[in-house]
């Protein structure tokens, strides 16, 4: 029985690393990308920068919405929460570098 708990416990905690590393991910990169402005082309450095601070947005304010009892794990409001952080600190980032 403590081996099911302790699966449980991990493959939770693990598809929540991946699911923010992506969503988080995508959002600070395609921020970068699409965000208005001038640049001086494709800059992998700050792409890579763009991407972490994505997922460590999004991996924030899902944390932070279940400490503060907002939601659970799973519910579409982590999503949304972990969506709009993850996009607001890629444009405020983009804004500033750009």
């Amino acid at each position: 029985m403590a081996i099911i708990d302790l699966m449980v416990a991990l493959m939770g905690v693990s598809m929540g690393f991946l699911a923010f590393l992506v969503i988080g991910g995508i959002s600070g990169a395609s921020a970068w990308i699409f965000y208005p402005g001038t640049s001086s082309g494709l800059r992998s450095g700050r792409i890579l920068i763009a991407f972490l601070l994505g997922f460590i947005a999004a991996a924030t304010s899902s944390y932070l919405g279940r400490y503060w009892d907002l939601f659970q794990s799973g519910q579409i409001l982590e999503w949304a929460s972990a969506i709009f952080a993850s996009c607001a600190v890629g444009c405020v980032f983009t804004a500033l570098a750009k």
